[in-house]
């Protein structure tokens, strides 16, 4: 019999976990799960499938491997909920921002095994960009397999711990950068005079395949920008605008203030 697998909060973030898992084949009956919205939590159970559980208790007591999705400020919390019931070989996949393994290690007095991961909101189309890192009581095994799991949700890459509060600057944190570059692309178009929804359209799919062109073609940016620019051209007149007004630096102290941030949430 395979091992149970549980899910405390089934929010944006741990809903589109358990989407992914059962989309990666995760079978319905092996997922338990526990939210304080009774209504989500019964929504959940009755499209996928799986158990709701009727405390945070009882996921823990039921399942070896339990992905933790809370908010940071609430994990002191529900961990100490959980602690009395968790047993040697079990294993936390935590995706709360700022909440180091060590910190969430401390509160077991048995060999838990913690893995923390920061995803991002694309997860829930299936173009997440993720890290993950394990603690000194998580196995290859384990840590494999959950990887493959995120997997079926984005790209996933393993990387130290002291790593993780970079990567929340820029990917937990990036899609609201360009966000707000695909908004300021569509305001310039409207400026110009073309009708919004369509600026809204050209400056989306403008950023999806530019990335797209990253990815694929494994070219530096700069050489595919240099694609784009010719010599007195309207592509190099914007990129000096741009670079006269701060735009790269300004992107790179936002990846550093989140990063920064994501530090002191982990205090």
């Amino acid at each position: 019999m395979q091992d149970k697998i549980g899910f405390i909060g089934l929010g944006a973030m741990g809903g589109a976990l358990l989407e992914g898992l059962l989309a990666g084949g995760v079978e319905p009956e092996r997922i338990v799960a526990s939210d304080t919205l009774e209504t989500k939590l019964r929504e959940a159970a009755e499209k996928h499938g799986l158990k709701a559980m009727p405390d945070v208790r009882s996921v823990a007591e039921a399942a070896r491997v339990i992905f933790v999705a809370v908010k940071p400020q609430d994990m002191k919390t529900l961990l100490k909920e959980i602690a009395p019931v968790m047993k040697d070989g079990q294993v936390v996949v935590s995706v709360a921002a700022g909440v180091s393994i060590h910190d969430i290690e401390k509160r077991f007095d048995r060999e838990v095994g913690v893995i923390r991961v920061m995803p991002n909101t694309p997860c829930l189309v299936g173009e997440g960009a993720m890290a993950a890192s394990g603690g000194k009581y998580v196995s290859d095994d384990d840590l494999h397999m959950v990887v493959s799991w995120l997997e079926t949700l984005g790209i996933v890459r393993t990387v130290p711990e002291k790593l993780m509060d970079a990567v929340t600057g820029v990917s937990g944190s990036g899609p609201a950068y360009v966000y707000l570059m695909i908004e300021a692309l569509a305001d310039g178009g409207v400026l110009n005079g073309l009708p919004r929804a369509m600026a809204l359209e050209l400056a989306a799919q403008t950023v999806l395949g530019a990335a797209r062109m990253v990815m694929e073609t494994g070219e530096h940016p700069a050489v595919l920008r240099e694609m784009v620019t010719s010599p007195g051209g309207t592509t190099a007149q914007a990129l000096f605008t741009l670079e006269d007004n701060g735009f790269p630096a300004a992107v790179q102290k936002a990846v550093s203030a989140a990063a920064q941030k994501s530090k002191e949430l982990g205090k």
